[in-house]
């Protein structure tokens, strides 16, 4: 079971947390049929989606992490809730690039470094807040340290990590979110560098043992922890029906029938679950009649 665990030191100066995602992340490669580097990027996005969004609290709200770095992955994307449940997608889950010189997946080219990396958190107010910031190299983890500390001026230390078996499938994946609260010494931040280094890579840590809780009491091991929270995370996706109708209607009359006169229907699929949705003839000149006698109204995406 897939989790998230959320801390504070004692002594109030450092915030953390940290989930383990092996099982959705999983989930999104069975869905999307990614090769094992879109599996690392994409896994690591739901990763770093999960553990922000937990942190809106607002009933409603999401957060949606988008990574376009030029790369032959193209848009790497992930959606949380206020739980920390998300979905995601890459655009091109087939890429397939030679590993490092260090035996390692080269996430880092395929998503590319010439680009951008947007969170877009939707607090339910009239306009959402939106930050981005350039790569520095595509690998996820240091493009998001620098998001915390150039958006929202948070020092901030992250690891996302995803291990791929050799049959494809997800061994690890998880990943933590270390940051400075205001009035932080300089004894603390050497206290927090020194147990990043030392704890070494997180795959290793997150092979060892999955539990998120010992990732940050192995990390922050030369601090006293207080657990705030812990929660069951898992890949949630929340299409449906009628959401999709939303989508259809934003085409216009003219086009629905036009759908329903040359394709006698359409299918439609998600772009985060892969679900079909089919509209046959009939109700797509339905929706058709139905938006003339109310008003074209204005498109809603799903």
């Amino acid at each position: 079971m897939d989790r998230l665990v959320r801390a504070i030191t004692a002594d109030g100066m450092v915030q953390a947390v940290a989930v383990t995602t092996r099982e959705l992340t999983e989930r999104a490669r069975q869905i999307h049929k990614t090769l094992p580097v879109g599996t690392a990027a994409l896994g690591r996005t739901l990763a770093a989606a999960s553990m922000m969004g937990n942190a809106l609290k607002d009933s409603g709200a999401s957060l949606t992490l988008q990574i376009k770095g030029g790369g032959p992955l193209g848009t790497v994307m992930a959606v949380s809730d206020n739980q920390g449940n998300v979905r995601g997608y890459v655009t091109n889950p087939q890429v397939n690039l030679p590993l490092r010189s260090d035996g390692k997946l080269d996430v880092g080219a395929a998503v590319g470094g010439e680009g951008t990396l947007t969170v877009i958190k939707d607090l339910n107010m009239k306009e959402p807040y939106i930050g981005s910031v350039e790569l520095l190299g595509g690998e996820i983890a240091e493009d998001l340290a620098t998001y915390f500390v150039e958006s929202e001026q948070i020092p901030t230390a992250c690891a996302l990590g995803v291990l791929v078996d050799r049959d494809q499938s997800v061994k690890a994946a998880g990943g933590y979110i270390i940051q400075l609260l205001p009035g932080a010494s300089e004894d603390v931040i050497g206290r927090v560098e020194g147990g990043v280094l030392a704890a070494g890579p997180v795959t290793r840590l997150l092979e060892q043992n999955d539990d998120p809780e010992h990732l940050l009491r192995t990390v922050l091991s030369d601090f006293t922890l207080e657990t705030l929270e812990t929660v069951s995370i898992a890949y949630r996706c929340y299409c449906s029906r009628e959401r999709v109708e939303r989508v259809l209607v934003s085409c216009g009359p003219a086009e629905l029938r036009d759908m329903a006169a040359r394709q006698g229907g359409c299918d439609l699929l998600c772009q985060f679950c892969d679900k079909a949705y089919h509209f046959t003839a009939e109700e797509l000149q339905t929706l058709a009649e139905e938006l003339e006698a109310a008003g074209e109204g204005r498109p809603e995406a799903f």
